[in-house]
């Protein structure tokens, strides 16, 4: 019952309509609580200093078969990088593109971020997941499951048996433990699998399944909102990173059709260099923020590129295959049995290469050009734009024109040629900063109780020491509350609890199981019985969220 007050911040809650306000925050058994009147146990003095709910990261890879593919797949990752010593608090780990699971939590902890969800986990990896999620400290997380190449999804689609894909989907959002239904390269994946030349077009029909990608998006939205989930369908839209991809991704957003949709890391299907380009490769950010500008439906998050040496994970395997093309280097394809697929291939970004260049500046763009800031979250698709410890630095680039322009002179001169960014004076404010890595991705999630400061909130809280060096304030908050503990105090963690584990269990048609327990016995290499994940992967206990 200890009671603690946050006395005399200026607090950011974009929520519930406070920007830069002088108050107190009370703390009282994990919540946000209305000022009780009475005298606090503790009190932390935040007079001067800028308060902000914790901090919420819309779409990461920090858990699953991928990322421990990759840790193994890249050893000089860990090499190059100095490791977490083991002390009387801390566990080891180590650090790199693809940090292992102790070090994912105190990194995103340091950096003031207290919910995390991972982005592409095939269902048949949730049980793995979850075991992870056990050891990644501090920080709450959830995943969003791989349905877009799904055998079975796909079989129910295009027999327009949508009843039954409902069912299904709801089910299995039930059994992984997971949180919403994610989208990859839909139908693409299984495509390129059957030795289809690069993924389908979205009106191309999938080989031997005799459905389209826009059927399969907009059957999969339209099952997100029937079953009510917090988060609508998260799309990665077909010919990722390829030239000329714009077109693909405005009519993806076209086959939502008035449902609600996410499209995900949109900075890598913004391109020009189509045939109306004359196959120069260039920004088409204006044109699709415009569209999602007029669409109330649709949100976003940007997967910036940052300079640097990072791993580019994905479950679009036919785009893991493409990059080992570009890039030449080692790579890992896999595929998980009537799911999904997956592709691994290490990447540098180049301040010197001008596709590099256009991908960092196309992701400035997007930020800057949807005039909502409620609809456009932050992310660097960590870890396949950059790593999310980059996070600091893109707030220092919204932050500042100036900024901005001094990297613009230092990348190649076309650059500038093929983008709108050296002619957008825009800057954000604290407030926007606070809308886009906070209240909004909890929005966009549909996380109530996450993402701002009100009674009843979650007491995930982040306290920053203002200064002209926007980067630093953001690197190092001088203190972080979760679930109203202080777990970083004076830039040093002093505490390490564990975030459960955040999922949907929405209501669904159980009348389906036979139906799907009778394919699934018949395609899969595990018994249906097996399949779901059980109470006991969830020993550091689950939040489940509702519309």
């Amino acid at each position: 019952m200890t009671l603690l007050k946050i006395a005399g911040g200026t607090v950011y809650d974009p929520a519930n309509g406070v920007a830069g306000e002088t108050r107190d925050i009370w703390v009282r058994d994990g919540k946000v609580v209305a000022d009780p009147g009475t005298a606090a146990d503790r009190v932390l003095d935040a007079r001067g200093l800028v308060v902000m709910p914790g901090g919420i990261d819309i779409h990461a890879h920090i858990a699953g078969p991928k990322v421990n593919v990759a840790r193994k797949l890249r050893p000089e990752d860990r090499r190059d990088s100095p490791p977490f010593r083991r002390t009387d608090l801390l566990r080891s780990g180590t650090l790199g593109s693809t940090p292992t699971t102790f070090a994912t939590g105190y990194l995103y902890a340091g950096l003031g971020y207290t919910t995390v969800f991972d982005a592409a986990i095939p269902p048949l990896g949730a049980r793995h997941t979850h075991e992870e999620f056990h050891d990644t400290p501090v920080i709450d997380k959830g995943f969003f499951v791989l349905v877009g190449n799904n055998h079975y999804a796909m079989k129910q689609i295009a027999a327009g048996e949508h009843d039954r894909l409902r069912g299904f989907l709801g089910w299995l959002l039930h059994a992984t433990r997971g949180y919403a239904l994610k989208v990859v390269n839909p139908g693409g994946v299984e495509a390129w699998k059957q030795g289809v030349n690069g993924p389908t077009g979205l009106d191309d029909p999938v080989p031997g399944f005799g459905v389209t990608s826009r059927q399969i998006v907009r059957a999969i939205a339209g099952a997100a909102d029937n079953l009510r989930l917090p988060h609508s369908v998260h799309i990665h839209c077909n010919q990722l990173g390829m030239p000329g991809n714009w077109t693909t991704t405005l009519e993806t957003m076209r086959a939502v059709e008035g449902r609600r949709g996410h499209f995900t890391h949109i900075q890598f299907h913004s391109y020009g260099g189509g045939p109306d380009d004359q196959g120069t490769f260039c920004s088409k950010v204006p044109a699709l923020a415009d569209y999602v500008n007029t669409h109330p439906n649709l949100t976003v998050d940007v997967g910036q590129v940052m300079f640097g040496e990072t791993t580019s994970m994905t479950g679009d395997g036919p785009l893991g295959y493409f990059l080992r093309k570009v890039t030449g280097r080692k790579w890992f394809n896999g595929e998980t049995e009537c799911e999904g697929g997956c592709g691994i291939v290490p990447i540098t970004y180049k301040e010197k290469s001008l596709v590099h260049a256009l991908q960092w500046a196309i992701g400035l763009e997007w930020y800057l050009l949807v005039t909502d800031p409620w609809r456009v979250a932050m992310s660097t698709d960590h870890p396949n734009g950059g790593s999310f410890v980059a996070y600091p630095e893109i707030v220092a680039l919204l932050m500042s024109r100036d900024y901005r322009r001094e990297v613009l002179k230092g990348l190649p001169a076309r650059v500038r040629e093929r983008c709108v960014l050296p002619d957008l004076d825009r800057e954000y404010t604290l407030n926007e900063i606070a809308i886009i890595t906070r209240a909004g991705p909890a929005r966009i999630l549909g996380l109530a109780h996450k993402g701002h400061l009100g009674p009843g909130a979650d007491a995930d809280v982040t306290i920053y020491t203002p200064g002209a060096d926007i980067k630093a304030m953001f690197e190092l908050p001088r203190y972080v509350l979760k679930a109203g503990e202080v777990v970083v105090e004076e830039g040093e963690i002093r505490r390490v609890p564990f975030g459960p584990a955040v999922c949907v269990e929405p209501a669904y048609d159980a009348g389906v199981l036979p139906h799907v327990k009778e394919w699934f016995e018949s395609a899969y290499s595990i018994r249906f019985a097996n399949y779901p994940v059980g109470d006991e992967y969830l020993t550091r206990g689950k939040t489940v969220v509702e519309r």
